[in-house]
């Protein structure tokens, strides 16, 4: 049985502080996550992040009097959300960034709209109109561009083309999460206590998937690393997804996933400032077409 989506509300002078914090945030966590694959396997590194950032939003509950109680629904819900959006999209992220730039996997995920719409047809009977459908298709052949070149320079290497697989994979991931996330079950959960569950659940997923796949425990004591670290625990994660779910019981999340279309920009420069990236020209209108489609996409009314 479809549910009616949710309401959609205005963006009060509070809300758009927590969207432009959270725009920066996220802009910047695709340039910290390579600090984090150097000498750490990249499951360690997410199983760490997460046992942070669920530790935090534990604390956070316990010592502000937010109530931590979910019954069993609730934590079986928590627990799918865990792995989908911290154990599976977040693996997938981390070792992506192995093998194409930063930024051009916050690129790919400036497209996690079209499959949230998709989705939420399909299990929430939310409409997908004309204009949405018109923009989807700009940002598709706008990453497309963007990709062109670097796939015609190495057709034969698998590395670009595992890299792109990865991060498609893990943007569907987060869309399923997400499409959770909107829906009533979701957003029945307490806020705090739904994020809190889902986030430690997820890092003693990541240590067991990390156990079973790198072996014992490794951590690396390097002050970037450990800054790093605390970074993507504290600030990206149990910071970053308390403002981002917020905005989409406030404002509904279509309105939400405009921070999708920012955070490439912020990526893209942080790339180019500290990894080298060299725009094409080709890139450069890909990039541009892509944003643009997705600002069509989410103008539309649905």
């Amino acid at each position: 049985m479809h549910a009616p989506a949710p309401e959609v509300g205005r963006f009060t002078p509070r809300l758009l502080l927590g969207f432009a914090v959270l725009t920066l945030i996220w802009g910047s966590t695709w340039i910290v996550i390579t600090t984090q694959l150097a000498t750490v396997p990249p499951s360690w590194s997410v199983a760490w992040r997460f046992l942070l950032g669920g530790g935090a939003m534990l604390a956070m509950c316990l010592l502000t009097g937010r109530t931590l109680r979910l019954d069993a629904r609730g934590h079986g819900f928590a627990l799918i959300v865990a792995l989908f959006q911290f154990v599976l999209n977040f693996n997938l992220v981390y070792r992506a960034e192995q093998y194409v730039t930063s930024g051009l996997v916050a690129m790919c995920f400036a497209l996690l709209l079209v499959p949230n719409a998709l989705l939420a047809a399909l299990f929430l009977g939310v409409p997908i109109n004309r204009r949405f459908a018109i923009g989807s298709g700009l940002g598709i052949a706008g990453v497309a561009l963007l990709f062109a070149h670097d796939i015609g320079v190495a057709a034969s290497s698998a590395r670009l083309l595992t890299g792109v697989a990865l991060t498609l994979a893990a943007v569907l991931c987060a869309s399923i999460a997400n499409v959770l996330q909107a829906s009533p079950a979701g957003r029945r959960l307490p806020l705090e206590a739904s994020i809190a569950w889902s986030m430690s659940y997820g890092g003693v997923l990541n240590a067991l998937v990390a156990l079973a796949v790198a072996g014992p425990p490794v951590i690396d004591t390097a002050p970037a690393y450990l800054a790093g670290l605390a970074y993507l625990g504290i600030m990206a994660s149990a910071v970053a997804f308390n403002l981002y779910y917020t905005l989409i019981r406030a404002v509904g999340p279509g309105k939400a996933a405009y921070n999708g279309v920012l955070v490439p920009l912020v990526a893209m420069l942080l790339s180019t400032l500290f990894e080298g990236y060299r725009w094409t020209p080709l890139a450069a209108a890909g990039g541009a077409l892509a944003l643009a489609g997705l600002v069509v996409a989410l103008r539309s009314r649905r």
